[in-house]
């Protein structure tokens, strides 16, 4: 890869990672925010869906690979500093988190306390096969 391909323009921080947000292409809202590094940034533009770097098992990550909720790639954009990357994507199933909803910014500080104040789409033991 030349020195100017568009993965080497993004400052990475000191563990080769760079934020990752995930957002709604038709209706703009954050559903989650995630990890990549270089190798799954290739990936999500190769494949066309999100691919993120899980940090707590070291791993790659294909969103939606055990519960099906794929987020389906439409654009990725670079912020003004080149440290964060914006994925628009569409949600498959309509369920971002694993907690079953449809984002994971679900809690509103409300007088002083977290409240949830989105409802969970679909119980998280229906989605994922963990025994």
């Amino acid at each position: 890869m030349s020195a100017d391909h568009w993965v080497d323009q993004i400052k990475w921080d000191d563990k080769g990672l760079v934020p990752a947000i995930a957002q709604d292409y038709q209706t703009g809202q954050v559903l989650m925010m995630a990890w990549m590094n270089r190798e799954s940034l290739l990936l999500t533009e190769h494949e066309q869906r999100a691919v993120y770097w899980s940090r707590s098992r070291a791993q790659l990550w294909r969103k939606g690979e055990e519960s099906g909720h794929v987020q389906k790639l439409h654009s990725l954009h670079l912020d003004c500093d080149a440290d964060v990357v914006l994925l628009k994507v569409e949600q498959i199933g309509g369920i971002a988190c694993h907690t079953g909803r449809p984002h994971c910014f679900f809690k509103c500080l409300e007088a002083g306390q977290w409240l949830e104040d989105v409802a969970v789409a679909k119980d998280p033991k229906e989605i994922y096969n963990h025994e």
